[in-house]
């Protein structure tokens, strides 16, 4: 990898050692620009492009990239499949149909995985998408090693170009993604409530039940005062939202006592 090489993969936040995505005799400049947004999307930066239709480079494309730019300038152009995957020790078919082949089928997650594993040992690897009217031919899936086929509604298998480029691009970012499958978002301003925070909650709301007289069945006195604990700690309130809380109940006992008065 050049210099220069680097410097695109820094800019665009994309991946050294990511699968190169081949489109095998693409037809429109459009579909290329939004492949290439669905690459930068998901880290993946080598763009291959065998025979495209209008020609190289494409107006048309660089329109629809919405800023993936680099990766169109850096594209490389290959007259046959045979010479776009010559350099590569793993490659993946794409394909929707089947083939009277004997083949490894993966689905797009698997493949993920395993082209993962193998660049993990150094083995460089690419994914071919045929045109966007039929799809690879039988002579371009025989030089692959495996097929990926994406499960979807057995009634309507369809997807465009950039959708089936970024269904297998996402699958790969995600099998290297270390982002919590769920988490909590904070303003800046504010925090997690701390338990002496919590305590003091649960103090001032039993307080006020208690003199109002909510509270009075003593058989059902502590069970009702765990389960509104319960309740407050599985809402991982903020320090904020207990301050607002303990205003709330601040102005009811208020208003409850000028009833009374």
């Amino acid at each position: 990898m050049s210099g220069n090489d680097e410097i695109r993969l820094r800019d665009l936040g994309l991946t050294a050692g990511a699968f190169a995505v081949i489109l095998v005799e693409p037809q429109l400049g459009e579909n290329i620009g939004m492949v290439a947004r669905a690459m930068a999307n998901c880290g993946v930066g080598e763009l291959r492009l065998v025979n495209p239709r209008n020609g190289w480079p494409n107006s048309s494309a660089f329109a629809a990239a919405s800023g993936a730019d680099s990766i169109l300038n850096e594209a490389s152009v290959y007259t046959s499949t045979a010479d776009s995957i010559a350099d590569l020790h793993t490659v993946l078919a794409t394909t929707a149909r089947h083939r009277d082949m004997t083949q490894d089928v993966y689905t797009a997650a698997d493949a993920a995985n395993f082209l993962r594993v193998g660049a993990s040992k150094g083995h460089k690897a690419g994914v071919m998408f045929g045109k966007e009217s039929m799809g690879l031919k039988n002579e371009d899936v025989s030089m692959a090693n495996g097929i990926i086929t994406v499960p979807l509604n057995p009634v309507f298998t369809s997807l465009n170009l950039a959708q089936a480029v970024f269904v297998v691009a996402y699958e790969w970012y995600q099998a290297g993604d270390i982002t919590p499958a769920k988490s909590l978002a904070i303003p800046k301003e504010t925090r997690l409530a701390n338990s002496a925070e919590m305590q003091g909650l649960f103090d001032h709301l039993e307080a006020e039940l208690t003199t109002t007289g909510f509270l009075r069945v003593k058989e059902k006195r502590s069970i009702m005062i765990r389960n509104l604990r319960n309740l407050l700690n599985r809402a991982r309130l903020t320090e904020q939202e207990v301050r607002t809380l303990r205003g709330v109940i601040k102005s009811l006992a208020r208003f409850s006592d000028q009833g009374n008065n």
